[in-house]
């Protein structure tokens, strides 16, 4: 086994490659020889960094139209099978995931792990207005907590209507993991002036099965689902550095922070353990 300690620049590299492409830590010990807790040590501090450089980054964006959704997963266990004290202190259960996806451009810069409540929207909203240079068109599905979350991180500045989606009866048996048939949309101009024919969630929900994809921590019927909430956040930051910054978009042909204008070099794994070096730097220094 490789302890931590004893990790080359090129362990990290290859490692940290296996994550974000969606092996789980299991199958990366059996690949790498590295064990189980210098696996998870090096997720709990590359998703530290992680978010460490992006909301350094992520500042006076140019971001013309957003798409906002959520994702469910969890951790620990499924809410009704969640030790109460851990659930109510949100440590077990629920873990949401918000996400903001530019339709130009397809960066994330904002997400957020918490409930589905008005208490987590506002700080991810929050969040998400301190990254922006400009004004804005957003969409979001129909869930109420955005209303005022957007009302007060914007005041009023913002071009914001909701989409919501019509579907037909769920589906049962074999089939009841496959989305239910969309029978129409309704579109809801809320704050401003938005371009109806650009309220759309389609990006962000293509970006849900991105999630899905490389992350195995949020693969449905798996045993790889996260066990402990700040792990689980960890694991989402080091994902949309990768997906960011490393991960070249099919349609765009380059990475979303080129196409966004953030940097205009294409990074490598190299440069995500570069990140981890350079906080684990400041960390040392602090």
């Amino acid at each position: 086994m490789v302890s931590m300690n004893k990790l080359t620049r090129d362990e990290r590299s290859r490692i940290l490659h296996l994550l974000c492409e969606g092996s789980s830590i299991r199958a990366i010990t059996r690949m790498t020889g590295a064990s189980k807790t210098t696996v998870t040590k090096l997720v709990v501090d590359a998703g530290t960094a992680a978010a460490w450089y992006q909301s350094r980054t992520f500042r006076n964006l140019s971001c013309k139209r957003l798409q906002i959704d959520e994702i469910w997963g969890f951790v620990g266990a499924k809410a009704k099978n969640a030790d109460p004290i851990l659930k109510a202190a949100g440590l077990a259960g629920d873990a949401w995931l918000w996400m903001a996806t530019d339709a130009e451009t397809k960066l994330v810069p904002c997400w957020h792990i918490g409930g589905r409540d008005g208490g987590a929207a506002m700080e991810f909203i929050d969040d998400l207005a301190s990254c922006l240079a400009n004004r804005v068109q957003i969409t979001t599905d129909g869930h109420k907590a955005y209303l005022d979350a957007i009302d007060m991180a914007f005041g009023g500045q913002v071009d914001y209507a909701m989409l919501v989606k019509l579907y037909g009866p769920s589906l049962e048996g074999d089939r009841r993991y496959s989305p239910a048939e969309c029978t129409g949309a309704i579109k809801t101009p809320i704050q401003g002036h938005p371009d109806l024919k650009h309220v759309s969630t389609s990006y962000a929900e293509r970006n849900n099965l991105n999630v899905r994809m490389h992350s195995r921590r949020m693969t449905r019927l798996t045993n790889a689902f996260s066990k402990k909430m700040e792990n689980h956040a960890h694991a989402m930051a080091l994902h949309f550095l990768y997906y960011n910054f490393v991960r070249i978009h099919q349609t765009l042909r380059t990475t979303p922070v080129m196409a966004a204008g953030v940097t205009k070099r294409l990074w490598e794994m190299t440069d995500v353990v570069g990140v981890l070096e350079a906080w684990e730097a400041q960390e040392k220094h602090s």
